[in-house]
């Protein structure tokens, strides 16, 4: 029965995609907002983050996309009276913000209790001692390990216990500031690291058992005490690697039963002692040859493992946890996926899940790839089959990292002794080293006592490879044809193993009738009949599908893991499009494999398929489906890449057509449509080789940018100054892409001028631009990684008129129907075209909320047929909504050992926060304040700039001469400032004699870094490491000086006491008259 007293809740989200906390929390929390309204609670949201469904303005009926801090909060729960705060849906950020509401009273003295989980709870959960107390009261056992606050402690336990050891911080998230240390200097490195990071100077140091089995449980509990098992997963890789980072299957495929109900039987008791009401996630080792286990830690909250277990299940946690934090019980909750059963029903599956993680090392190629306790991931795919050698394959082919086989020629082509120690290297390339020794006959024996992965899955990456042996004999008969089918192959590998063409495979397969099946996921194992169903391919089973048409039906294909420069923002757009094609009666199917997304749930489009997104799973659905068109502007460059594929089937996609696409991307094509509209850019060329490459930034001379086409987030791209650099950046090129007669390279002069960029909705005759952002840092940094201000404070009347001239001659041109984003630089009040992308962008979501104009409703309304002056928002420059809206990047350099944090043309971001207000200031400093830059009034600032920017540093600090700031200087810097009557105190370089940077830092009161990087990526650099101590000691610094410019004028301009509210679900925006 539902508490009557709460009538209002409050819902903390986690703020900004980081690695450790991504989109399953904008998932998690768009699905319990909406079941808390379903029962009629009135919903108050505050997040951070612009770029989720979550954050719409329909989703809760109050939504403040404000900085997530306690005088925030504060004032929100002054200002909307909230009954009860349900913190378990904002990830670690959420509890922590709650525990430090209730620890200063504000909860007390405004009459507000936590839902779902008491902080009594969350400290027995979150604090290593209670934790280990609790564990120890109700006889779980846990490794041998001791709670200390200082790294003398640290060291003196450790000595006791032996090395290695693993340091775990209290009240973290992602494994943020742990690691395993194997001798004293790691020690005091990752222990005074990890102490700074836990919100309570409180580290964990732990005994390391590397080598036991993870296995994890996602368990559920009401307030009657009720408690249910949902999924248990299992971890490919033994305990040492962050399970984030790991190869997780569900349901666990190596355990006993008495195992499992053993850990099963200590997850419920250990839930029941916390006295948590909603979802928890229990992480247990497990000894691999005897019933010795221990618990790991406890998530009292939605976690990305709860994501997962609700994807590969089918039951939705967060739904029902909402649901529970209301007082219901989970014998009163109905399954929404069967309408029959009831949520106290445990799940049950007859498939396998494989989720693989997506690791962002292709942008940072010269980082430490080794994996340990600290998440490095930034996303993941899930795969679902009924073997786990076709989920492992199908999850492999969902990463989209051109690597259509286990077995790599790099890896294959090793020696023995070659593979024996690359096998100890336990990075993100350890399942292709893995296949490639099982290749070379190494025993399986041997690999299992390096690595500790569980011979029952080295048997099944065996399968694997011995049927990639038989195909490359040229074996091709039916029974093997249809086996490597069943194990996971596709048509390309087995075409290229064998010695054939692919469509001989392809004919072979359909005159053998080997084709694939579609089969449910129901939470039941066909036990009832799912009401919302969604579907996984396989072979040698019955299809459960019913394709019968009922009404139009339309494609969708979605945007895959989220990575830098694909992130959420493509979901968001994705799902929009879903709920547009269902209100205007279509039947609306999402293609995706992400199991963190909203496009993902389990009833938000009406057919969900759970399949990679590649040329033949694509295939497959649409043979089986017959859809009526197919969209691809909203999955980011994912969705765009399968356009041929649609159009080879003869699927109409709807929107601007391919041939008008690849005329927004080809070079030359692009060129002549340039010069029919009359539009400069920036003078370039397009280019196959490095000679070709070197001869063009010759004739154009340095500096140029050089990026490879049909590519997003500027993967590759980079402003070379020299030969040098054209050599480095196009053997990086090549690695990625390596066939450049299919895509080329493109080398343009780069323009040294403001960057602007619009998104706009076409419909092939009229354009709506919602509004035009322009970029606080000069054209050279992506625009991804740029801090963007709606509306344009600095741009001229004339130069707008010419972007909105120039937008709607580009549409026209390129007949675009749907959304269009174009980049543009201002030099001299002249405009030039960096690019246009008919689809859509990562600045859609944001510019949607600000504005009020659903850009994605409207877009798939367009391509529909209807037309924009008939959609109530009128067409050209909409009117400005009253706001000021600054997106500000975020990064997570701190997960990601040995990246350069400077910026550039390549995209480094892995989520953003938006700041609003009335006041241009005050929405600038909300962005930094909940991007995490917070400089005080009075802030000491360290200032090292390159020769070339002495300048306009100098130029630049001269207008804080009446501030508080106390500046601080290396040598070189420091006589330009004196010269110029700017006082600056003397500090060395990070090599140099005391007082250095390094002795300030430890200091622990430097506010901010102001560094302008030498070019180079060199990390023996003194500008390299000082960016790099400042990410690990959590010194704000900033390597872009227009930013630092804003960051110090918003903080001098604003009253301390000064921050004003924004509700944008209730923003009353006028729409265009025309």
């Amino acid at each position: 029965m539902i508490d009557k007293t709460i009538k209002k809740v409050l819902v903390i989200g986690s703020g900004p995609i980081i690695i450790g906390q991504a989109a399953e929390f904008d998932y998690a929390g768009t699905q319990a907002c909406r079941s808390l309204k379903e029962e009629g609670i009135e919903v108050v949201l505050v997040n951070s983050n612009p770029a989720t469904i979550m954050t719409d303005g329909d989703i809760a009926d109050k939504v403040y996309i404000e900085p997530l801090n306690i005088p925030t909060l504060t004032k929100i729960i002054e200002k909307e009276k909230p009954d009860s705060i349900l913190p378990t849906l904002g990830g670690q950020t959420g509890l922590n913000l709650a525990m430090e509401l209730d620890e200063k009273g504000v909860l007390k003295a405004n009459g507000v209790r936590l839902i779902g989980i008491k902080a009594s709870s969350i400290k027995k959960a979150e604090d290593r001692q209670e934790f280990k107390d609790t564990m120890e009261k109700i006889g779980e056992p846990c490794i041998e390990s001791l709670v200390v606050h200082d790294v003398e402690a640290a060291v003196e336990f450790s000595d006791k216990i032996g090395y290695p050891v693993i340091v775990r911080p209290a009240y973290t998230l992602g494994g943020t500031g742990g690691g395993i240390a194997d001798d004293e200097e790691e020690l005091r490195e990752i222990c005074s690291n990890g102490l700074r990071l836990s919100r309570v100077n409180e580290v964990l140091i732990e005994k390391c058992i590397a080598g036991w089995k993870e296995i994890e449980y996602e368990v559920m509990r009401d307030g009657k005490g009720n408690c249910i098992t949902v999924c248990n997963m299992e971890n490919l890789d033994p305990v040492g690697v962050h399970t984030g980072d790991s190869i997780v299957v569900a349901p666990s495929q190596t355990l006993m039963d008495k195992e499992y109900q053993m850990l099963r039987s200590a997850a419920l008791n250990i839930i029941t002692e916390l006295g948590i009401e909603g979802g928890c996630n229990v992480q247990f080792a497990l000894h691999p040859d005897s019933f010795r286990y221990a618990v790991i830690e406890v998530n009292p909250r939605v976690s990305r493992s709860s994501a997962l277990a609700s994807k590969a299940t089918g039951y939705p946690i967060a739904r029902i946890a909402a649901k529970i934090a209301l007082g219901l019980g989970l014998d009163e909750i109905p399954n929404a996926i069967t309408k029959k059963t009831y949520a106290s029903f445990e799940p049950a599956l007859d498939y396998c899940v494989v989720k693989i993680p997506k690791w962002p090392f292709d942008k940072f190629v010269n980082a430490k790839r080794t994996l340990g306790t600290q998440m490095k991931a930034t996303g993941e795919v899930m795969a679902i089959s009924r073997s786990f050698e076709c989920a492992l394959q199908k999850a492999l082919h969902s990463l989209e990292e051109n690597k259509t086989s286990l077995l790599m020629p790099e890896y294959t082509e090793k020696s023995c002794d070659e593979l024996l120690e690359l096998l100890k290297n336990i990075d993100n390339t350890r399942l292709y080293v893995v296949a490639a020794s099982i290749y070379n006959g190494i025993s399986l024996g041997k690999i299992h006592d390096i690595t500790k992965i569980d011979m029952w899955f080295l048997t099944r990456i065996e399968n694997i490879v011995n049927m990639e042996k038989t195909l490359m004999t040229g074996a091709c008969d039916r029974d093997t044809l249809l086996e490597a089918k069943r194990l996971g192959f596709t048509d390309d590998v087995i075409a290229n193993d064998v010695g054939v063409s692919e469509a001989s495979i392809k004919n072979l397969r359909r005159m053998w009738h080997i084709t694939p099946s579609f089969s449910i996921v129901d939470t039941c194992a066909a036990e009832f009949k799912a009401e919302t169903p969604y579907y996984y391919s396989d072979y040698c089973v019955e299809n459960e599908v019913d394709t019968t048409p009922k009404k139009k039906k339309i494609i969708v294909l979605g945007s895959g893991p989220i990575r830098i420069g694909q992130g959420v923002e493509f979901d968001y757009c994705s799902v929009h499009s879903i709920w547009a094609l269902k209100k205007a009666g279509c039947e609306a199917i999402i293609v995706n494999n992400n199991p963190e997304t909203v496009s993902t749930d389990f009833d938000v489009s009406d057919k969900l398929y759970f399949e990679p997104l590649t040329p033949e799973y694509v295939t497959n659905i649409v043979e089986a489906e017959k859809p009526d068109g197919a969209i691809v502007q909203f999955g980011g460059q994912t969705a765009i890449k399968l356009t041929k594929t649609l159009n080879d089937l003869g699927v109409t996609i709807l929107g601007t057509d391919a041939d008008h696409v690849d005329a927004a991307e080809d070079r030359e094509r692009f060129d002549e449509i340039l010069e029919y509209c009359d539009i400069q850019r920036p003078k370039g060329h397009t280019v196959f080789t490095v000679n070709e490459a070197l001869s063009a930034a010759h004739s154009l001379g340095y500096p140029v940018l050089v990026r490879p086409s049909y590519v997003l987030g500027g993967q590759g791209m980079q402003i070379a100054a020299s030969d040098d650099d054209i050599r480095e950046f196009m053997g990086i090129i090549t690695r990625t892409i390596p066939d450049l007669s299919e895509h080329p390279v493109l080398v343009d002069k780069y323009l040294m001028g403001q960057e602007v960029e619009v998104d706009a909705i076409c419909d092939g005759k009229n354009i709506l631009i919602p509004g035009i952002m322009e970029h606080i840092d000069r054209a050279g940094i992506h625009s991804g990684d740029s801090i963007s201000v709606y509306p344009a404070v600095t741009l001229s009347e004339k130069v707008q008129k010419t972007i909105v001239d120039y937008t709607k001659r580009l549409a026209s041109a390129l007949h675009v129907i749907g959304m269009m984003n174009i980049q543009f630089i201002v030099l001299k009040e002249e405009v030039y075209i960096i690019e246009v992308n008919p689809r859509s962008s990562r600045t859609v979501p944001y510019i949607s909320k600000v504005t009020g104009i659903p850009a994605i409703a409207l877009a798939t309304r367009a391509m529909l047929g209807e037309k924009l002056s008939d959609m109530g928002y009128g067409t050209g420059l909409f009117r400005n909504s009253g706001y000021y809206a600054i997106k500000l990047p975020v990064f997570s350099f701190e997960k990601i050992i040995g990246a350069d944090t400077s910026l550039g043309p390549e995209m480094k971001s892995t989520g953003e926060v938006l700041g609003i207000s009335q006041d241009y200031n005050e929405a600038l400093l909300k962005a930094f304040d909940g991007g995490g830059v917070s400089l005080p009034k009075d802030g000491k600032i360290i200032v090292t700039v390159r020769d070339k920017d002495k300048a306009e540093v100098c130029e630049m600090l001269k207008a804080f001469k009446d501030s508080q700031f106390k500046f601080y200087a290396t040598p070189g810097t420091r006589k330009a400032l004196l010269e110029a009557g700017i006082d600056a105190k003397p500090v060395n370089k990070l090599t140099g004699e005391s007082p250095n940077i390094m002795d300030m830092l430890h200091s622990g009161d430097v506010s901010l870094i102001i560094n302008t990087p030498t070019h180079g990526r060199r990390p023996d650099r003194d500008g390299f490491k000082l960016r790099r101590i400042a990410v690990e000691s959590g010194t704000s610094c900033l390597t872009s000086l227009d930013a630092a410019k804003a960051l110090m004028e918003s903080t001098f301009i604003v009253p301390s006491d000064k921050m004003s509210l924004t509700d944008i679900a209730t923003l009353k925006i006028t729409p265009n008259v025309n």
